[in-house]
């Protein structure tokens, strides 16, 4: 269905009435019963005025204030979101899991991954004139209002606040890793104060306002994560396979290599991570009834996922490889030398780190401030913005700090969060919304991605706890 410009004017002006009545029904039924408090004033230029007051709030909202990204914005975008320093982790997931399930689990994942992105995109623009610009206002189209925030909402903030709290984390320890390299005789400072001066740089960068404000910050740090796992698995074949390697089991009783097995699968789930914010990536490309977003877009994800196979599947596969079960939980603290490459390749995840802070905090800062602007009634002002996004990177950092259990964390938070949003969530609202025949390739796709991500969500985090416990064990607070 081709649709004139007019027509597409038209359904958008619709849009924003109905999405008006649906946030103040009342006052909307008064407005066209009772007329306006003041009589001079018609209906519709008391509607006008409400129309205008939505465009104001939603050019200063950062999902929505501009929309002029080009595809390639949504390449690296999605590059920076995805390709996270869980690819460091891959090969002592790999570890865990064994050539065969480890192969299958990596591909697999890249698989359903990649459709269930392509499900997102179709979907943003499935209402000529409407666009899905956040999750929670596809899974509200999908499952109702009410049910649809339920849903949605708290998933995508474990997921997305869970990564910042990581990256915090990656950030400072990468940090502290790059100075003990390069000065190894200098005296060695607590983890503490690095995760502070990485949120420093946060403080700052956070204050930028909407998503193609951060473009030059997400393309460097897209830049940094092919360079820093190139670094990773090209570095590895220079060392060599080691003399004592060993592919059998990290554990060596059967619970342990149960629940280590648990723990891989999150931290697998936890390297594509990317859908959480894939809908407010698209809201940012312009779209007409001609040429809808959904085109570049697509491009931009193909693109993606080809930098994300480049960066994942040869870390993970030739860092086991090289070092079989005896690899840490971080690669570049296998490869320990040369000592200017490892501190390069560290520096590298730092910057690519901050880049992938501000991607996955765009999305909360548009809710908080969307809450503090359309619930609580604040101004929108930028003295409302500085606190509200100086108090939630001080929150990430504080958390940061007293729990920093690198690989404990990715397992935990991939399973817990990144399977429901990732591997099932659109499945299941693509079920929901085009309610293919039964028995059909596309029920049947979709069925096993429910299946798949379910499996992930409950058995991951167990391994991810585990292992969060044990290193508690030893851990000190704020040491």
């Amino acid at each position: 269905m081709h649709w004139s410009r007019a027509e597409f004017r038209a359904a958008s002006r619709v849009r924003i009435v109905r999405t008006i009545a649906a946030a103040a029904p009342q006052q909307v039924a008064a407005m066209e019963t009772q007329g306006p408090p003041d009589k001079k004033y018609s209906n519709s230029h008391y509607i006008e005025e409400k129309l205008a007051k939505q465009k104001e709030i939603d050019d200063w909202l950062p999902i929505t204030s501009s929309r002029n990204a080009k595809w390639w914005y949504s390449a690296f975008h999605n590059v920076t979101a995805m390709v996270g320093a869980g690819v460091l982790s891959l090969p002592y997931a790999m570890s865990e899991l064994g050539w065969g399930p480890g192969v299958a689990v990596l591909v697999l994942s890249w698989v359903i991954t990649l459709y269930t992105l392509w499900q997102m995109v179709e979907m943003h623009e499935m209402i000529p004139g409407r666009r899905f610009d956040r999750y929670h206002e596809l899974g509200q189209y999908a499952f109702g209002e009410k049910l649809g925030l339920y849903i949605v909402v708290p998933q995508q903030l474990v997921v997305e606040v869970g990564v910042n709290i990581v990256y915090m984390v990656t950030g400072g320890k990468s940090l502290q890793k790059f100075h003990d390299t390069v000065c190894s005789k200098c005296k060695k400072l607590k983890t503490t104060y690095f995760i502070m001066i990485f949120a420093s740089v946060q403080f700052v960068l956070s204050h930028l306002p909407n998503f193609n404000s951060i473009s030059g910050v997400s393309l460097t740090a897209a830049v940094m994560s092919l360079s820093y796992s190139t670094i990773a698995w090209g570095a590895s074949v220079d060392k060599g396979v080691q003399q004592s390697v060993n592919y059998s089991y990290r554990s060596s009783t059967m619970p342990g290599k149960v629940f280590d097995f648990f723990s891989a699968m999150g931290d697998v789930a936890f390297a594509y991570a990317g859908h959480n914010v894939v809908l407010e990536i698209q809201a940012t490309i312009p779209s007409t009834p001609e040429k809808p977003s959904k085109g570049p877009m697509w491009r931009g994800v193909i693109v993606a996922y080809i930098v994300v196979a480049l960066c994942y599947f040869p870390v993970a596969l030739i860092g086991y490889w090289m070092f079989g079960k005896s690899v840490e939980d971080d690669i570049l603290i296998s490869l320990n030398k040369p000592k200017w490459l490892i501190a390069m390749a560290n520096m590298f995840v730092v910057i690519h780190v901050i880049g992938s802070y501000q991607v996955y905090a765009m999305p909360v800062f548009d809710m908080i401030e969307t809450v503090l602007v359309k619930k609580l009634h604040f101004k929108p002002t930028g003295t409302l913005r500085f606190v509200a996004r100086n108090v939630y990177v001080a929150f990430t950092m504080f958390v940061a700090i007293t729990f920093p259990f690198f690989s404990g964390l990715l397992s935990f938070f991939g399973g817990f969060a990144f399977a429901p949003t990732t591997y099932f969530l659109p499945c299941i609202m693509w079920l929901a919304i085009y309610k293919p025949r039964k028995f059909s390739l596309s029920w049947w796709s979709n069925w096993v991605c429910i299946i798949v991500g379910l499996l992930l969500m409950i058995l991951s985090p167990i391994g991810g706890l585990r292992q969060i416990i044990i290193k508690a064990n030893n851990y000190t607070f704020y040491s």
